[in-house]
């Protein structure tokens, strides 16, 4: 049989490693939507972000797809930046 506090022990690595997973996740999350952002932002004309957006419209699963919405919403933003200016 285990002792209890080599049990408590074992528990506090698994909640460990999974906890430095996720945040491992989360920073690789973070680093690809940037660089999708910093890639998208040298189109700022109407005219590009029509060209993207018609493109992102003929791709497979263009309602569904979390990428795809991530870039529907990074468009409106910019639409939205270049009817301010």
């Amino acid at each position: 049989m285990v002792p209890r506090h080599s049990q408590d022990r074992m528990g506090e690595g698994i909640m460990t490693t999974a906890v430095l997973t996720r945040l491992r996740e989360i920073r690789e999350e973070r680093a690809r939507r940037r660089t999708l952002w910093r890639e998208l932002s040298a189109y700022t004309t109407a005219e590009d972000l029509d060209d993207i957006e018609a493109a992102v419209a003929r791709s497979d699963g263009a309602q569904t797809d979390p990428e795809t919405q991530e870039i529907r919403r990074f468009l409106a933003a910019r639409r939205a930046m270049s009817q301010r200016a």
